[in-house]
């Protein structure tokens, strides 16, 4: 597996839905943040798009020096930009980087957002556009390679000579990630994209969507590979890890949980739905398990109040490792992770479930001599710590 963390360039908290242990989205934090996913391993962090986060190619290449090996999987936006100059953007980043971006494709799915950045498409002409962006973003990319131009005539999009004279390092073009659940996000997935994502539902819905994934691209003759976004609460116990989770929403109220469920209802994303379905709505201080954990394990109660990636593995260390295996049984190789809040989790992550998991170090192995032990504070001048294996 691959595991990824998550830069939260919309803020950040120890509580959801409250000002109570808030951070400021500074560089310094996001920084942070960076720099300790690329000191234990993550392939690379997830950076957000939507007019409540900072840009995230702005963040993301404000953070290039500032890492070794760590890659960005970085947002598009079609209608935002012109495919073309996506094209320029996403060659420049990855020479920049040597090689260290990644693509994540947004077709958005909140009308009023949509509509302040200039875009009124529903949503079947939101995904033919977006497959129209993409067809050219890589064609462009491609051809690049040996200099040539590209000719295209859509019906949302058109180019005449498209051209980049400078490509990328990534060949044919960086990696690309889309996540949806629509017949059309499938399609779209299927035909164009070389990693489906799916948010955090139960092992057997994320199956199907799989399979149906699967099942078109084969019709394409392509292969892609396939991961999940999730949130994790992992402590050495399981009564730690539920006591967190009742801690991150104790300052939730009932009014909040509303007004927040009914901005989400005016979204026309096939995959909020289904994110808002899982709960229901349910709230119960007392008992944050019930009506909640919706799968072992997985408990749906961050998208009480957060949009988008809705659920949480919460458990001991050895539960939510064993939940991750189950979906790696599916196909699964992606795993975007994070929580609250995201630099003292990125730690408690690396540190409780990367010595249970079976990880691709690939590139982002340690460059150079590795170090040895001892590892641990050092005891009274010469008494090293125990090695006590964490699996």
């Amino acid at each position: 597996m691959k595991p990824y963390w998550f830069i939260p360039t919309h803020g950040d908290s120890r509580h959801l839905g409250t000002s109570v242990g808030a951070r400021a989205a500074s560089f310094d934090y996001f920084r942070q943040i960076a720099i300790a996913a690329d000191s234990h391993g993550y392939e690379g962090v997830l950076i957000p798009t939507g007019r409540s986060c900072e840009d995230p190619w702005l963040v993301a290449a404000s953070l290039i020096a500032e890492t070794k090996r760590l890659k960005f999987l970085v947002a598009l936006r079609p209608g935002l930009v012109t495919p073309s100059l996506a094209a320029r953007m996403t060659a420049t980043f990855d020479r920049l980087s040597a090689g260290r971006v990644l693509i994540n494709l947004v077709t958005g799915g909140d009308a009023d957002e949509l509509a302040g950045d200039g875009q009124f498409l529903d949503h079947a002409a939101r995904y033919e556009q977006s497959a129209e962006f993409m067809t050219v973003w890589r064609e462009i990319l491609a051809r690049s390679h040996a200099g040539d131009a590209l000719d295209f005539d859509g019906e949302h999009l058109s180019v005449k000579g498209a051209k980049l004279l400078f490509p990328p390092l990534q060949r044919p073009y960086p990696p690309l990630y889309f996540g949806g659940s629509s017949d059309a996000a499938h399609e779209l997935a299927a035909a164009q994209f070389d990693t489906y994502l799916s948010w955090g539902e139960p092992p057997a819905a994320v199956a199907q969507k799989v399979a149906d994934v699967k099942a078109r691209a084969a019709r394409h003759g392509r292969t892609l590979s396939y991961g999940i976004r999730l949130h994790v609460i992992v402590r050495e116990t399981e009564d730690e890890a539920w006591a967190a989770a009742a801690d991150l929403i104790r300052h939730l109220d009932p009014a909040t949980v509303a007004a927040a469920q009914a901005r989400f209802a005016q979204m026309d994303s096939v995959g909020q739905r289904r994110m808002a379905a899982l709960h229901g709505g349910h709230f119960d201080k007392n008992d944050v398990r019930k009506g909640l954990e919706i799968a072992p394990n997985l408990w749906a109660g961050v998208g009480l109040v957060r949009g988008g990636a809705g659920t949480a593995l919460v458990g001991s260390a050895e539960q939510v490792a064993q939940r991750i295996r189950e979906y790696e049984a599916l196909g699964l190789e992606h795993f975007i992770l994070s929580g609250y809040p995201h630099l003292e989790e990125s730690h408690r992550v690396a540190e409780l479930l990367f010595p249970l998991l079976d990880i691709d170090r690939g590139a982002n192995a340690p460059a150079g001599p590795v170090l040895t032990g001892p590892f641990g504070e050092v005891m009274a001048n010469g008494i090293v710590p125990r090695h006590v294996s964490a699996s």
